[in-house]
């Protein structure tokens, strides 16, 4: 297994949308193992693929703590299929958005279809974390961010404060 480069914003390839995976095969597989390295490396609770600079529906979510077992859980073309109206508040932070931290207001449950690490069609239920988890990350498929959420003004600040991290590193 290796790790992958977590790519930051701003860059144009988080706000494009990944395209389904036609077939969960020996790569698809490599791509998940890698990723859920880069995550835990990271570290992360949560990681698309097209937050490594991949154009492909692929998450992976791991909510296990440090002191428990590890419990990673692949995702491969993933797609809600119900929210429910019960909302929750919760503070959201991101790989590709290193140091800052907002609330956001998602669904507090949610439904999922994918495809898991052999290809199976699979169906969860996920309340609390592991339904906001899932919400975040599908939103990386669709090229939308937790930033988007927030107001312009909140929006505007963070991505002023990324280019400038991203301009004094160049510098250095």
């Amino acid at each position: 297994m290796s790790l992958l480069e977590i790519i930051k914003e701003p860059n144009p390839i988080l706000r494009k949308k990944a395209d389904n995976v036609l077939n969960v095969d020996d790569d698809i597989r490599k791509l998940m193992d890698n990723m859920l390295e880069t995550m835990y490396q990271a570290p992360g609770i949560g990681l698309a693929a097209p937050q490594v600079g991949i154009l492909k529906k692929v998450i992976v979510i791991d909510l296990s703590k440090d002191d428990e077992p590890k419990k990673p859980f692949f995702i491969v073309n993933p797609k809600i299929i119900w929210k429910s109206e019960e909302l929750s508040s919760r503070e959201e932070g991101c790989l590709s958005i290193p140091g800052h931290f907002a609330e956001v207001v998602r669904p507090k449950k949610c439904k999922l279809q994918y495809l898991d690490y052999n290809g199976k069609k699979q169906e969860v239920e996920a309340d609390d974390l592991l339904s906001t988890c899932i919400q975040h990350e599908v939103d990386h498929c669709d090229g939308v961010l937790f930033i988007d959420y927030l107001s312009k003004l909140k929006k505007d600040m963070i991505i002023k404060r990324l280019i400038k991290a991203k301009q004094e590193k160049q510098i250095l």
